[in-house]
């Protein structure tokens, strides 16, 4: 069996909306699916590419062979490509010129003209 990650349209018509899935090559196009991995939407501004990057590693690992509009889609937008959880902040520092605790910050003077 031959694996590919392609494209299902889920959209309505005139207003196309795309699933990211693995499915057999054989299959129709919005036929069996073995899983969705994410969608593209290319109708809003910009696209909105959201595909699980643990989950399309763990597909390519095993052999699964990507479309080239899904290869496109993997390089347009590396980063919006990440399904995951945002990295927790960083530890907030306070500013080097801050006021100490317990007094209020000096309002600058107004300028008179």
């Amino acid at each position: 069996m031959s694996v590919r990650v392609r494209l299902t349209r889920v959209g309505s018509k005139k207003n196309p909306i795309w699933r990211v899935v693995v499915a057999d090559q054989r299959s129709p196009r919005d036929g069996r699916i073995i899983e969705s991995i994410g969608h593209y939407n290319p109708r809003t501004e910009p696209s909105t590419i959201v595909i699980d990057k643990e989950r399309l590693d763990h597909w390519l690992a095993r052999g699964a062979q990507p479309t080239n509009t899904v290869k496109k889609l993997m390089r347009a937008e590396p980063e919006a490509s990440v399904a995951e959880v945002p990295a927790e902040p960083a530890a907030e520092e306070a500013p080097a010129e801050a006021a100490p605790e317990g007094t209020a910050p000096e309002a600058e003077p107004a300028e008179s003209g």
